[in-house]
């Protein structure tokens, strides 16, 4: 295998956990705890947030990778 190959899967990789990181971000935002925060605060638990950031930084670090030439 060579590294050109890796680099892809490494790509597929971060690009599954993003998506995932995201899906678990939508599911804890729908929670009873983060909705009376949201209410309290207007904004949404650091938890959330965290994990929509880190969503956000591994899904375009992945697409990036598998993109790359």
């Amino acid at each position: 295998m060579n590294t050109h190959t890796r680099i892809k899967i490494i790509g597929l990789v971060l690009l599954i956990a993003g998506i995932g990181l995201g899906i678990w971000g939508v599911q804890l935002s729908d929670s009873i705890g983060s909705k009376v925060t949201q209410v309290i605060t207007g904004a949404h638990t650091d938890k959330v947030m965290w994990l929509y950031i880190c969503s956000a930084i591994t899904t375009v670090v992945g697409m990036f990778l598998i993109i790359k030439k």
